[in-house]
């Protein structure tokens, strides 16, 4: 990925993304690991593009879990 296109790029952790989604911590490591939310790997945290979490409200997200 060309560094240029990071600056806009907004990273949430997984608790600010549980909260965001109204949903628990666990169900969204349940969504990075499924493929089906997009994260990006810190040391042991994970982090969420911003985008990525607005894209996923969008969509209908099929029974989780």
């Amino acid at each position: 990925m060309d560094m240029a296109e990071l600056p806009d790029v907004r990273f949430l952790t997984v608790a600010e993304v549980a909260e965001i989604m109204r949903v628990s911590k666990m169900t969204v490591y349940r969504l990075v690991h499924a493929g089906e939310l997009p994260a990006v790997r810190f040391g042991r945290s994970y982090r969420v593009p911003e985008s990525a979490v607005t894209e996923a409200l969008q969509r209908p997200i099929a029974d989780v879990g």
